[in-house]
């Protein structure tokens, strides 16, 4: 006979509840627990962030720093879109905020903020932050909690985290961190070390206050050879999205740029999402990757996204939906889509959908 503490039993039925009157993030959900289905129904899911903030007529800097103006400016988006993800994706210095750095803001600019680990001592010093208490990282996670106030639970919500090589190039500088990636890679190891444990933290705190999915970003791990990334990045992707998986959420690993080098390795990665840029091969990265993975992408956000006009943009939307029917695919940007795209090109991408001979 099975025994259920009651407050188990509440949670389990009221879980049961929401996933079965979900809509878009029951479609997403079930998506990413079917590892061996492939795209029914393609999700649409655009990054959006200097793009959002002008569609809501904010800075770039209101955006990043205002939970509210972040996720208005999203929840205005998805009205002109009907997008199937909302994000709380902005900038990439959240836990080095937490962590003491200096983070310089001016309007629509990106922000700025010089290295702060410049030595191992700094690195012995350096303490792991309260995610709860510190004012960036308490923002974001704030953000998680008004999008459910507005949208309710029908809309899926995915939080941001920074990986470990970025987070550590954010504390040290991205110049310091690859020249002691060759110089002295005990430097880094025990950096990312420390990074590992906020981006768990600051992952929880996301997942506790309702997001899906938590996105995981690490670019500069585009400019790693393969075996530096087997054998000091890897391990931690791994121990990052395991831990993510364990407390009931999802993954997307973003790496900018060309990744092609290093694609068998981050099949290796485990991550529910992998986000290819404009310039990865879609059939090689399927190729290397798998067909459990789900690869999301991957328009050019510049010279197709922005600059073409929206019959164009529709007709290369639906080229890579039809390339990559019967295969676990998300429509997206390469990247960011960038603050000078107009409405009707992002509004282009979704009317594809419709059109496509995989619908």
């Amino acid at each position: 006979m099975l025994f259920f503490n009651v407050g188990t039993l509440l949670l389990i039925i009221f879980e049961w509840h929401l996933f079965t009157t979900m809509t878009k993030h029951t479609e997403l959900y079930n998506f990413l627990i079917n590892k061996n289905s492939p795209s029914e129904k393609i999700l649409f899911h655009p990054i959006l962030m200097q793009f959002a903030a002008k569609i809501n007529n904010s800075s770039y800097t209101e955006f990043m720093t205002d939970y509210r103006v972040l996720v208005e400016s999203n929840v205005k988006c998805l009205e002109l879109t009907d997008h199937d993800i909302v994000g709380l994706i902005s900038d990439p210095f959240r836990e080095t905020a937490a962590f003491g750095g200096k983070v310089e803001f001016s309007g629509d600019l990106n922000p700025v903020c010089n290295p702060i680990v410049l030595s191992l001592k700094d690195i012995e010093s350096l303490k792991n932050p309260n995610v709860y208490k510190s004012e960036r990282t308490h923002d974001r996670i704030m953000g998680a909690k008004y999008f459910h106030d507005i949208l309710g639970y029908d809309i899926p919500v995915y939080g941001w985290i920074e990986g470990p090589l970025a987070e550590a190039a954010d504390l040290a500088g991205v110049n310091n961190i690859l020249l002691k990636l060759l110089m002295e890679p005990d430097f880094v190891r025990k950096l990312m070390d420390i990074c590992v444990i906020t981006a768990k933290d600051f992952a929880k705190a996301q997942v506790e206050a309702g997001c899906l999915l938590i996105g995981i970003g690490d670019a500069i791990c585009s400019q790693v050879d393969p075996e530096t990334y087997h054998s000091m990045i890897l391990p931690l992707h791994q121990e990052i999205i395991d831990y993510i998986h364990v407390i009931g959420a999802f993954t997307k690993l973003h790496i900018c740029g060309d990744i092609t080098h290093i694609l068998p390795e981050l099949a290796l990665t485990g991550t529910d999402i992998l986000d290819l840029d404009w310039m990865v091969n879609f059939s090689t990265a399927r190729e290397k990757c798998g067909n459990k993975m789900i690869l999301c992408g991957n328009l050019d956000p510049v010279s197709c996204i922005q600059k073409k006009n929206p019959e164009e943009i529709n007709k290369c939307s639906q080229q890579l939906i039809n390339d990559q029917k019967n295969s676990r695919f998300i429509l997206s940007g390469g990247c960011e889509i960038t603050r000078d795209t107009p409405v009707e090109n992002l509004i282009a991408m979704k009317h594809a959908l419709f059109n496509s001979t995989t619908r």
